[in-house]
């Protein structure tokens, strides 16, 4: 047994001892000349390739208080005394290094290097998680997951679950409480996600330089009147500005457009998704009758102008009417609304772009796949956290639309519509 146990110290001594190795031969490397502050910053952005540099950042350091080496004595009696294995910092991964002590020889105390602090102080430690965990790693599978590099000690999944929450709220509450004062919005997509049995109702901005931007969510069972209607309230009492005119993109939910009505009023047109519309009415006829139809509704919206595709939308309602009463109801409803960039003359320049609510279905989309993996969620506050950071993280991606120069006109047509009079105007 003590024969055992010694192999078993030997194997891991050796292992140690092979780590260490490499670690040294990675410190050895020159880095050249280059800035203190950038280098820091390098070391902590480029992994592995880091620890290359590590080495050379630290002895520069041990230069500056002690002088070169087998000099007797620095300028301030800063002297070299042994070198330790400590570790450092990379990004988010704990890294050892073998780093030369100085001793302050006149007062007999150890200087500290400052390098050596600044690089054991992980930075943004908690976004390089976030974006990791997001992009599909679990907490448990972190450490198999981590930067394949030896030397790495890695991180537990408790850590990381705890680092993950703190940065999450962070992302919630940052989210929640960020102004809107200084966006020119000129329209607004708002949808509903199913995310674990509840309803996540998520508004995009888009400016009049058509970038996209996550206006906020709110958490609900149904998109109810009420419920809609106190998430655009917060939406204005953080300082969204609507006096201007703004489009509205929705599906048909009928809660969601009375809270645009009561909380918007005069101050908002709505296009209703015309996708929405064209499935909702061929889910009344019989699958052999569907494509068809979903044929005859696209080549009607895809006409230039208002009164081109009104028309071409009462012929295919005349065509149903012989068919299904039902589906006739349906396109019925709200079909002017579906409309409006016709009536407003802009759909040929902002169709692709406003016609639908896609560029939040594309949102949808992003939030499942960095959320997919998550089977299990405690209660409301992890739902928040992790909708907030996948959101916050997925619109540093968006593109602006498409058509983007015609957004001011479509500013103009809005005020033209709605009977807006512009500050600009009463001055003049």
């Amino acid at each position: 047994m003590k024969r055992v146990l010694e192999v078993g110290r030997d194997v891991k001594a050796k292992k140690t001892k092979a780590r260490r190795d490499k670690v040294k031969e990675l410190m050895g490397v020159d880095l050249g000349e280059t800035a203190m502050g950038l280098k820091l910053q390098l070391i902590q952005e480029l992994i592995p390739l880091a620890l290359i540099h590590v080495g050379e950042v630290l002895k520069e350091e041990v230069r500056a208080l002690a002088g070169q080496r087998y000099q007797r004595d620095g300028d301030n009696g800063y002297v070299r005394w042994s070198r330790q294995w400590g570790s450092i910092y990379l990004g988010d991964q704990k890294v050892p290094v073998l780093y030369q002590r100085v001793r302050d020889k006149r007062n007999r105390k150890e200087i500290e290097l400052n390098v050596y602090r600044a690089l054991q102080e992980p930075r943004d430690i908690d976004e390089g998680l976030l974006g990791r965990i997001l992009l599909g790693l679990s907490c448990r599978d972190y450490r198999g997951c981590s930067q394949m590099i030896p030397e790495t000690f890695g991180l537990s999944a408790s850590t990381v679950s705890r680092r993950f929450i703190k940065a999450g709220c962070r992302k919630l509450k940052e989210l929640k409480r960020r102004r809107l004062d200084d966006l020119d919005v000129v329209g607004i997509v708002i949808d509903g996600k199913t995310f674990h049995r509840d309803e996540m109702i998520i508004a995009l901005g888009v400016t009049t330089g058509g970038h996209k931007v996550i206006l906020g969510f709110i958490q609900a069972a149904t998109e109810n009147a009420s419920v809609c209607k106190d998430f655009l309230n917060d939406l204005l009492d953080r300082g969204l500005r609507i006096e201007d005119g703004v489009l509205c993109v929705m599906d048909g939910s009928k809660g969601l457009r009375k809270a645009v009505e009561r909380v918007f009023g005069g101050h908002a047109l709505i296009q209703r998704c015309q996708w929405h519309k064209r499935e909702n009415v061929v889910s009344y006829l019989a699958k052999e009758q569907q494509e068809t139809f979903r044929r005859k509704l696209q080549k009607a919206y895809q006409e230039p102008t208002y009164e081109k595709a009104k028309a071409a939308l009462m012929k295919v309602k005349k065509e149903l009417s012989l068919i299904n009463e039902s589906a006739v109801r349906s396109l019925e409803e709200g079909l002017d609304e579906t409309l409006t960039l016709h009536r407003l003359g802009l759909f040929e320049k902002l169709g692709k772009s406003l016609k639908t609510s896609n560029s939040i279905e594309s949102v949808m989309s992003l939030i499942e796949q960095r959320t997919q993996k998550v089977d299990y969620r405690k209660n409301s506050n992890q739902k928040q956290r992790w909708l907030a950071t996948a959101l916050l993280e997925i619109e540093s991606r968006l593109n602006r639309i498409r058509g983007y120069t015609h957004l001011p006109e479509l500013r103009t047509a809005i005020q033209r519509e709605l009977g807006i009079i512009t500050k600009q105007e009463i001055a003049a």
